[in-house]
């Protein structure tokens, strides 16, 4: 089969994304992390496969997979690339384009070459939880944003450990059954973060991750008194932006993540 793809990034999270309007195309686990391969296929973070929403509920909807072939229910990063490859491939002219993720309807608005996107409704806050790993007991966050992350604050974000320490945190038992994403955040100033992600499902650090940088500008909110919108700074260097609104419980909606969808190439492969 050939396929013809795609490819996008997302701040430096990269994607390989494909229309399936016809349900043609049909991958294995396997296929999917070959052609997320960075040696033996195209390279890529994830994989995204445009489809019809057959609930009525959004405009389309997406199948997302990570590199390593499992399912994963949100990716705020591989979502604003969804958005303008909607636009692209299927000529929409509309301001705003809605579809369906395993994590609920997502709503993406164009603003050029940058997209923003609502986030669903975060949930599983849990604060200043100790956790001990191998170097000793650190002080660790945790939110689901789409899906779970967890945000340690470091002092230099250069110095992180994020391959080693992400990996056991990412297993540890404390986020059994399904372990969790890992964020290593350093505060830069008032209301900006760096952010480094290890990402579940990819098993190592990406160049940017938006969940992690979303569920680790709500807890820095919550815990230094930052105001929206915040500014993060991602490993590859660019800056994604978050806002939200907050409620008298300390609860958050409206939660929007913002920053650049570039598309790198295109093209055919045999699988």
């Amino acid at each position: 089969m050939t396929l013809e793809f795609h490819k996008m990034s997302g701040a430096g999270n990269d994607f390989i994304l494909l229309d399936n309007r016809n349900a043609r195309i049909v991958l294995t686990p396997e296929q999917v992390a070959r052609l997320c391969h960075r040696q033996f296929g195209i390279g890529a973070d994830g994989l995204m496969l445009l489809v019809p929403s057959v609930t009525g509920k959004a405009d389309w909807a997406w199948r997302f997979s990570n590199s390593d072939g499992s399912d994963a229910a949100m990716c705020g990063n591989g979502a604003r690339c969804f958005a303008r490859f909607i636009q692209r491939v299927t000529g929409w002219t509309r301001p705003t384009v809605s579809f369906e993720t395993a994590a609920g309807v997502i709503t993406a608005e164009f603003q050029g070459e940058r997209v923003t996107i609502n986030l669903t409704a975060p949930h599983d806050l849990r604060l200043s939880e100790t956790v001990t790993t191998r170097t000793g007991a650190i002080e660790v966050h945790s939110i689901n944003t789409g899906v779970p992350h967890a945000v340690v604050f470091v002092d230099d974000a250069d110095q992180a450990m994020v391959q080693e320490r992400g990996a056991e945190l990412r297993w540890h038992e404390h986020f059994k059954p399904k372990g969790t994403n890992v964020n290593f955040v350093q505060v830069l100033g008032p209301g900006r973060l760096r952010v480094r992600t290890y990402e579940r499902g990819v098993e190592g650090e990406t160049l940017a991750c938006g969940t992690g940088v979303t569920a680790s500008a709500l807890i820095a909110s919550r815990l230094r008194g930052f105001a929206s919108p915040l500014r993060l700074q991602v490993q590859s260097g660019d800056e994604l932006s978050v806002s939200f609104q907050t409620d008298a419980h300390g609860g958050f909606s409206d939660v929007r993540l913002g920053g650049p969808a570039t598309f790198v190439f295109e093209g055919r492969m045999l699988i």
